[in-house]
């Protein structure tokens, strides 16, 4: 009987590293292009004279197709080839880019901006698709996660930066321009330092199925979004109805497909739904809760936006530094471990910002901000890497598809389900504590937000208007702490739903050391590796896995 020696996996090369820089590129403007537009919005008003309808398609298509199409390109890189798809992706982003920057009109716009949401989905899981296959080793994996991750987080941070300064000095269209350097970037290396791969045994692309997701996500999305700005109402309901039934019939069609669109059998494991769960709710809780910051530092503190999107880079570093952190914290602590103190970490910058008062400065929510995001940064990681690594190597496009279409899915909800309590508690307030001498008009400006109150508290005498704005900041502020509070509720529930299921349905070695190690123990057979200790934990370490090889190889001699 022959004994098999556990292999270790290859380190990556710093071909590896620098593609990982190069692909960390385009996911940042990825996010960058979802914010740097909002500063543009009163300039381009100006020159393309957009309805209001057409303005709101112009700042949100962006957003809905990015959505809708994830699932399709993650599986069409599944098929075509990760790299190839990419590559196309980056240069249907450079082209409509450039259509929008020099758009003539409303609608060309909004038809550029549909375009570069589709070239974007191909983006996100194309990009994590191939770190699966580019970092061999579990803790290189994780910490190239944690970058990737951290990419997005950045370009968000600095999108109203970066448009500020542009619109200072140059036209609205130049917003438009800045990732297409990148976007050649990545053409001209791409084909030099990413690998290419794909499923050799791939089947064809179902386009009804495809269809199908895209109808359901949109339909969804939208209902969600026009729920959150203008409440509930039959018109946002039938969509929700709609996006459900659509995607009842997308989920019947997988299970008579030979080859699905996506890979159902996924979420017959725990762990991958309970991840999935956990990342969902993680987006819910972090968009719902950044929806009311934006708000509280530019109508309750008067910041102007650009001053806002300053107080907001504290919080994307804090994200960077927490994500980065990850691959250290996973040395010597489970990886259910961590994802269940960073949620309880959320928990508790949820609570701090639930002891917000309107009379405060920004450093207070920003403080509770950048405990937020130290919190849900490692969730965030190794979420992601658990989701991809839990596919095999030919069906993780799909599983990162999945993955972001989840993220999307819980930041709409979040925005929907946030913004409409803490309009609920908005309306409430303003109806019971009116001040007195606020005119009629004011008075139903002032109970429908804070935007309109500010406008009507402009028109009033200098005493009633001063303290129509205080009433409204401060119901403002009711609302931004209640849902703080339910936020912090859900982020300790899902915090024991880690604690419990994730502990009980990791593959392999429950005490494995990181979390790409959990995966690769269900579908490679590594050598586990046993828990450090938290005491010494360099020492120890390096003991339990020299004390780990025997046990692994009486498991490959008992498979040989």
């Amino acid at each position: 009987m022959t004994t098999t020696v556990p292999v270790a996996p290859a380190k990556a090369s710093r071909r590896e590293w620098i593609g990982l820089a190069v692909i960390a590129l385009p996911c940042l403007l990825y996010s960058m292009d979802l914010t740097v537009l909002n500063l543009a919005v009163p300039a381009l008003s100006a020159a393309l004279q957009p309805s209001a309808a057409q303005l709101l398609w112009i700042v949100d298509i962006y957003g809905f197709m990015v959505a809708g199409a994830l699932i399709t390109m993650g599986t069409l890189g599944d098929r075509i080839g990760r790299r190839r798809l990419l590559l196309i992706g980056a240069a249907a982003f450079g082209i409509a880019s450039v259509l929008a920057a020099f758009s003539t009109s409303a609608e060309m716009l909004i038809a550029t901006r549909a375009l570069l949401g589709l070239a974007g989905a191909t983006l996100a899981p194309s990009t994590l698709s191939l770190i699966r296959n580019m970092f061999h080793d579990p803790g290189e994996r994780t910490l190239a996660i944690g970058i990737w991750v951290s990419s997005y987080s950045v370009g968000a941070a600095i999108g109203p930066l970066v448009g500020g300064v542009l619109l200072e000095y140059f036209w609205w269209g130049s917003v438009f321009l800045v990732g297409v350097p990148v976007m050649v970037l990545l053409l001209m290396v791409g084909p030099v330092l990413l690998p290419e791969f794909r499923d050799p045994q791939a089947g064809r692309l179902d386009l009804s199925s495809a269809a199908l997701s895209l109808a359901a996500v949109l339909t969804t999305i939208y209902g969600l979004k026009q729920t959150a700005e203008h409440g509930p109402g039959w018109a946002p309901g039938l969509c929700l109805l709609a996006g459900a039934g659509l995607g009842l019939m997308f989920l019947r069609r997988q299970r008579r497909l030979a080859d699905p669109l996506i890979d159902l059998a996924l979420f017959r494991r725990p762990a991958f739904s309970a991840l999935l769960t956990t990342y969902t709710l993680g987006c819910f809780t972090m968009f719902g809760a950044y929806l009311f910051i934006a708000q509280h530092l530019q109508l309750v503190l008067g910041l102007s936006p650009l001053a806002a999107g300053l107080w907001t880079v504290p919080w994307a570093l804090a994200f960077v530094v927490g994500s980065m952190l990850t691959p250290l914290l996973v040395r010597c602590w489970r990886p259910a471990d961590v994802v269940a103190a960073g949620l309880a970490v959320t928990a508790g910058g949820f609570v701090l910002m639930a002891q917000v008062r309107a009379e405060d400065g920004p450093q207070w929510v920003i403080g509770a901000s950048v405990i937020l995001s130290l919190g849900l940064a490692p969730v965030f990681t190794l979420a992601t890497d658990l989701i991809v690594g839990s596919a095999p190597p030919e069906r993780a496009g799909a599983a990162a598809a999945i993955s972001e279409t989840s993220a999307e899915f819980g930041g709409a909800l979040g925005i929907a389900v946030f913004g409409s309590i803490g309009a609920a508690v908005y309306r409430t307030v303003m109806t019971d504590g009116m001040p007195a001498g606020v005119t009629p008009e004011a008075m139903n400006a002032a109970r429908s937000t804070l935007g309109a109150a500010s406008a009507a508290a402009a028109a009033l005498p200098a005493d009633v208007g001063a303290a129509l704005l205080a009433a409204t900041r401060e119901a403002f502020v009711d609302g931004l702490r209640l849902t703080a509070w339910i936020a912090a509720a859900i982020m300790g529930a899902t915090a024991l739903l880690a604690m419990t299921i994730l502990r009980r349905s990791s593959p392999g070695d429950s005490r494995a050391g990181t979390a790409s190690a959990l995966q690769a123990a269900a579908t490679e057979a590594p050598a586990a590796r046993l828990r450090c200790s938290r005491a010494a934990h360099r020492a120890s370490c390096a003991a339990h896995r020299s004390a780990s090889r025997p046990t692994a190889e009486r498991r490959n001699r008992h498979k040989g």
